[in-house]
């Protein structure tokens, strides 16, 4: 840490990063079309990946140095990696405690999330485009919705509150299932997020014609409910949201529009990857390196003086309107949702 710089994530225009995203896997058990090729990808070679303990290290670096508050689990698909109980029992220890929620497709949910809640997990994300079995094979390449929906229940059941879903629409396949998914989400007592598809595809074919907006996805919405904006302060939180009118509760929907309404200038994330490197930007072109400098035998300190430095150097905002913009060479499943 140098003189003119605050101890925790600062970058040079302000931004303080206290949510620390980390990917346990690249590996994923669904062949999302908007993730990954229907052959799947090469994954990491076991041995450049994190083990649980530099995991746990890490973890421990960034609450305790860095003044990271919250940690959120994802991949890949994390329930694929083997220590994620340890992991997360690990990181409910840490102190000042941080709040832990992990993202997951759903797929073995159900059999792990009693355990996960009993090793201090305290939210969950569930990915889930779509509630028509035709469409969610097409989407994924795989026939695993009932596994996905029962993941869900189980979420809810465990005392999980909020489950949020997730949700991705695709022009030509899934653009018409907004009004759909949230009526599902409000009759479970779920939370609906839609999220705009990024540029972040491992065959970088994405496109702003494909991509269903945020303006889209809002009037779809309106057609079929009464919304008004919420008025709790949005912060640092990605997603926008609106209070559904007519529902006990007055339930909340919200939508993340990465794209079309960029919020870079409220972010507040950093990034690990499964192999050990600091992202500090979804769209990054460069990382900084954490496991050969641990695996080096370098200090605690040496170790939060490095992220520090990479997380100075965030840019202003990801750049995907600039007509100079690459997509990251990493796609999504192996930088963490």
């Amino acid at each position: 840490m140098t003189a003119d710089r605050p101890a925790g994530l600062a970058d040079e225009y302000g931004r303080v990063a206290t949510d620390l995203r980390v990917s346990l896997t690249d590996r994923c058990n669904l062949r999302c079309t908007y993730c990954m090729p229907a052959e799947g990808l090469p994954w990491l070679p076991s041995p450049e990946l994190l083990t649980d303990a530099e995991v746990g290290r890490l973890l421990a670096v960034a609450v305790t140095r860095l003044g990271v508050t919250e940690i959120r689990f994802t991949g890949g698909e994390p329930l694929l990696r083997r220590g994620l109980l340890g992991i997360v029992a690990a990181a409910a220890a840490l102190r000042p405690r941080p709040e832990l929620s992990l993202t997951t497709n759903g797929i073995g949910l159900d059999r792990l999330v009693q355990p996960l809640r009993e090793a201090g997990l305290d939210r969950i994300n569930v990915s889930l485009d779509t509630l028509d079995p035709a469409r969610f094979t097409a989407l994924t390449n795989r026939d695993r919705l009932a596994d996905v929906l029962a993941g869900l229940r189980a979420a809810a059941a465990a005392g999980l509150q909020p489950v949020k879903i997730n949700s991705v629409l695709i022009r030509d396949l899934n653009d018409d299932e907004a009004p759909a998914l949230l009526r599902f989400a409000l009759a479970h007592g779920y939370e609906q997020r839609f999220i705009e598809q990024m540029p972040l595809d491992a065959g970088h074919t994405w496109s702003r014609a494909r991509m269903v907006t945020a303006d889209e996805i809002l009037a779809s919405l309106e057609a079929a409910f009464t919304l008004r904006p919420d008025p709790t302060e949005r912060g640092a939180a990605p997603a926008q949201t609106w209070l559904v009118d007519g529902y006990p509760g007055t339930p909340r929907v919200g939508v993340i529009a990465s794209v079309t309404r960029p919020f870079c200038g409220d972010c507040d994330r950093t990034r690990l990857t499964a192999d050990g490197q600091v992202r500090n930007c979804l769209f990054a072109q460069k990382e900084s390196d954490l496991r050969g400098l641990l695996r080096a035998g370098g200090t605690d300190e040496e170790l939060a003086a490095r992220w520090r430095a990479a997380m100075w150097a965030k840019r202003p905002g990801h750049g995907i309107d600039d007509p100079s913009f690459l997509q990251p060479t990493r796609p999504m499943s192996a930088i963490g949702g």
